[in-house]
């Protein structure tokens, strides 16, 4: 039986070390896929929430839009509520605030974003009441989408859902109980 020395033994650990070491350095060498690290995976994730949560609201802006073709009568008030709604999906989309509204000579504050396009056309009630009370609900369960995201949100994403959602919730009241009187 041979016995190694002390000597031997630091030295075969340090050139474990280096090599290991040199397996650690930023430069692909090529010995197959590598694993994203934390923040590349935390950046994947806020991409992904952010492409849902602005789907979310595309779908609602095509609700408007569904009911603003069938009932043209109900544009002076759900134009500035749709408008708001396309600038929330604006801002979700890109991580930021909205981009200033343009100046116009119509004197109005907020542009109107062109209409969404969906494959196919939303039913929407004949009734203008029912009408408005199925795009009320639709507008809550955008708020509620944007709200149940708050809990993977990293916190400055989390805070512009937050907000958005808290729109979302005065535009379901401004829909019932602001319509009233």
């Amino acid at each position: 039986m041979t016995t190694l020395g002390r000597r031997a033994l630091l030295g075969a650990g340090a050139a474990g070390a280096a090599a290991a070491l040199a397996g650690c350095t930023s430069e692909d060498t090529g010995g197959g896929p590598r694993k994203p690290d934390a923040a590349a995976r935390a950046a994947a994730a806020e991409a992904a929430l952010r492409r849902r949560s602005a789907a979310a609201g595309r779908d609602l802006l095509a609700r408007y839009d569904a009911v603003l073709a069938a009932h043209p009568a109900l544009a002076p008030r759900l134009a500035p509520l749709r408008a708001s709604a396309a600038a929330h999906v604006t801002a979700l989309a890109e991580g930021g605030p909205a981009p200033a509204p343009a100046p116009s000579g119509t004197g109005s504050p907020t542009p109107s974003p062109a209409p969404t396009r969906s494959p196919a056309p939303l039913p929407v009630p004949a009734d203008p009441a029912a009408a408005l009370k199925e795009l009320t609900a639709a507008v809550r369960a955008t708020a509620d989408t944007h709200t149940a995201a708050l809990l993977t949100a990293p916190p400055e994403y989390a805070r512009l859902l937050a907000a958005v959602a808290a729109a979302g919730a005065a535009h379901a009241y401004l829909l019932t109980e602001g319509g009233r009187g």
